[in-house]
């Protein structure tokens, strides 16, 4: 069948053939959207023992492969927002993050805060313990970027800073160094206060002078915002009342208990106590102040550390 010739046909055809020219002007100008790797975020869910848990991640265009930061969120358990906040940290020192997130339906307070060592005040088996829960996503993420030797930091806030003053304790690992921030109650070096605020009650084998001496050579940092001396959330029952009334009472209260102890004892002491003036309870600023170069890596330079 012949062409039309009329004028209105050849003046479609001119249109489409000049589309059909700027497409790819048009693809090399607008790139195909790239999906949540283009910003450097992603997510993955852990299964393991039972448990569920998802990972938010963040890769910086500076990571090497040689870090990786562990965030623990608080007690809104708001694991992506913890992620967010801990951007900073990643292109700041070319480190990989993990956010994971432990949900509060698989971890109430006694399995997160306390870190799952009793249940209705009683002692549970380390297979019970929720610090295992954080050592298996660092395998993951060493797993996955085929890493093993993946040097790990971790640091948390609030919720999760009392978590991590509890995993030193009692699981810390091969972290190179375990920072809590703002923690509204601390593990204190004591048999004086009940577990969770100290070791009393617990058995000899997780509460005698080996426990305790283990602890206090833990890469601790504990990590303070000077003006965090609110009390909304705030732990005020006669316990915590006894670590101090605000959260930077606390921390330093925990920290002069410890290097006492250490001292009298003649044992290692590992622990660090780093302040940030003008942060309130704060993740965000915590997190990007620059004493958080100190709290990490005990270097007081926001620029990128050697490793």
């Amino acid at each position: 069948m012949p062409f039309p010739s009329t004028p209105h046909f050849y003046a479609r055809m001119t249109r489409v053939c000049a589309t059909v020219v700027m497409l790819p002007l048009l693809c090399a100008r607008f790139p195909a959207f790239a999906g949540p790797e283009a910003d450097g975020k992603d997510a993955f869910t852990l299964e393991i023992r039972g448990k569920s848990i998802e990972v938010f991640t963040y890769r910086p265009k500076n990571f090497d492969g040689g870090r990786l930061i562990v965030v623990m969120h608080g007690m809104n358990r708001n694991a992506r927002d913890y992620l967010d906040n801990a951007v900073t940290l990643g292109d700041r020192f070319g480190a990989l993050i993990a956010a994971p997130a432990f949900d509060l339906g698989q971890f109430p307070v006694e399995a997160y805060q306390r870190g799952g060592v009793t249940r209705d005040s009683k002692p549970q088996p380390e297979s019970e313990w929720t610090f295992r829960y954080v050592w298996d996503v660092v395998g993951e993420m060493r797993r996955r970027e085929d890493r093993p030797g993946m040097e790990c930091r971790l640091i948390g806030h609030s919720a999760g800073g009392q978590f991590l003053t509890r995993l030193a304790g009692f699981m810390p690992g091969d972290a190179v160094r375990i920072i809590a921030g703002n923690p509204g109650n601390l593990l204190f070096p004591t048999h004086d206060m009940p577990f969770q605020y100290g070791f009393g009650g617990l058995p000899e084998a997780l509460a005698g002078d080996d426990a305790l001496k283990s602890y206090l050579a833990a890469p601790l940092t504990l990590y303070l915002g000077l003006d965090d001396t609110g009390t909304a959330n705030l732990d005020m029952t006669e316990n915590a009342m006894r670590q101090g009334a605000t959260r930077i009472e606390r921390g330093r209260a925990c920290f002069r208990m410890g290097e006492a102890l250490a001292r009298e004892k003649g044992w290692p002491f590992g622990w660090r106590l780093v302040e940030a003036p003008g942060v309130a309870h704060d993740s965000k600023a915590l997190f990007a102040h620059p004493q958080a170069a100190e709290a990490l890596f005990g270097g007081s330079s926001g620029a990128l550390e050697p490793h």
